[in-house]
């Protein structure tokens, strides 16, 4: 299949750079050419798909670093998820994949299913059997016995379980390795959140199992013990990084300056329902959360997007909110962009693949009514989406 798709605006590359009257070429789902539509044109077969928008804004495909599909985002998605039959979490997990798609997600990083449920939707999307994006599961993530998502059935205790955990998922076909290196609040009857999960041994462990097996290590931490645990054990990605200690925050400095001496991205998984979170916790308590990203970013850390879609309030078509949230911490419409693109993908360590309009790269765009660039609700505007060059919504 070739499909030549053209816009009034093409969004190219990191920096927002901009092309007036651009287009890509299309082929087998790969993209084959990008630039100016006439001189792009020029390459295509008469064969080639036509999509045309000259009031829109051509741009790579949105990449939501942190998802749950295994989760419906309702006010008890844990009750739900066990009240459901593997049929049921199969049919949802699909429709939830659908929604993201949707929006212009056109990658997922899955942090956390169960029974390798979303590696078998990650196969079936592949295939082009059910829409969805390109999804990177974490399959079970590992935790702590009766510790943070105990009943997706990742418990280990001790270096030879960690390590046998790994060797379970990396069997089951995972793309990434989630670690729960502190508590977390979906889970009740859990550790609290500022408390760490693992010893320094067992940490060092995984990671190395993981990199043995080439696969990155994103760690879930909320406490300052386990944050400090993960930087020091070499993961990749940290998720949430909100500092919290017994009582209040306690920020790091000097751990802060070495995740940016590693080069460890991270995720503020800003939930869709951001906003709410604030009203919920206290808005002073809120705003200071906020700043600490906002002054981590100011100092070097590379910041991803995600939404922890799937948890409570956390819906699957409320990506634009997500970014919104990094408008509210000082990022203007270009830098979000290029976070939710090819800052995500670089971090993810999937560039090589997608999170760009350029030639070898597989064809993952998307087209809005409107310029992003000027203001970040033209994103709402979906009009085509395309993922591995499969065209799914257009006007």
């Amino acid at each position: 299949m070739e499909a030549l798709v053209s816009a009034r605006w093409m969004i190219t590359g990191p920096g927002g750079r901009r092309l007036d009257d651009g287009a890509v070429l299309v082929r087998d789902g790969v993209i084959v050419d990008a630039g100016r539509h006439a001189d792009v044109r020029a390459r295509a077969s008469g064969s080639a798909t036509a999509y045309a928008f000259p009031d829109g804004t051509l741009l790579p495909g949105l990449i939501d670093g942190h998802v749950h599909l295994v989760f419906d985002g309702g006010p008890d998605p844990v009750g739900s998820l066990r009240d459901a039959s593997a049929e049921t979490l199969r049919r949802d997990m699909a429709e939830r994949a659908r929604r993201l798609l949707s929006t212009g997600v056109t990658t997922v990083r899955d942090l956390g299913d169960r029974d390798g449920l979303a590696a078998a939707l990650r196969d079936d999307i592949t295939a082009g059997r059910l829409p969805g994006p390109h999804i990177l599961t974490a399959g079970t993530p590992v935790t702590a016995p009766g510790g943070h998502c105990w009943f997706l059935g990742g418990e280990a205790y001790g270096p030879d379980a960690v390590r046998e955990t790994v060797r379970r998922n990396v069997a089951r076909g995972a793309d990434v390795i989630k670690v729960m290196a502190t508590g977390g609040g979906l889970t009740k009857d859990g550790p609290p959140v500022w408390v760490a999960q693992f010893t320094d041994a067992e940490l060092r462990v995984l990671v190395a199992e993981a990199r043995s097996a080439g696969l990155p290590v994103a760690a879930h931490a909320h406490g300052t013990e386990g944050i400090v645990a993960a930087v020091a054990a070499g993961v990749d990605t940290i998720e949430h990084c909100t500092w919290m200690a017994r009582g209040g925050f306690d920020v790091r400095e000097e751990v802060v300056a070495d995740i940016v001496e590693r080069g460890i991205a991270v995720c503020p998984a800003a939930s869709p329902a951001w906003r709410g979170v604030a009203e919920r916790i206290g808005r002073e308590r809120a705003e200071e959360m906020f700043g600490r990203l906002r002054w981590m970013r100011e100092r070097g850390v590379r910041l991803i997007a995600g939404t922890d879609a799937g948890v409570g309030r956390a819906v699957f078509d409320g990506f634009v909110s997500s970014l919104e949230f990094f408008e509210h911490i000082g990022c203007t419409p270009a830098e979000v962009i290029d976070l939710a693109t090819t800052g995500t993908a670089r971090a993810l360590g999937i560039a090589g693949r997608t999170g760009a309009l350029a030639p070898g790269l597989r064809a993952d765009l998307l087209v809005v009514g409107g310029d992003p660039l000027d203001d970040l609700q033209a994103l709402r505007d979906v009009r085509l989406v395309m993922a591995a060059g499969r065209p799914y919504a257009a006007a």
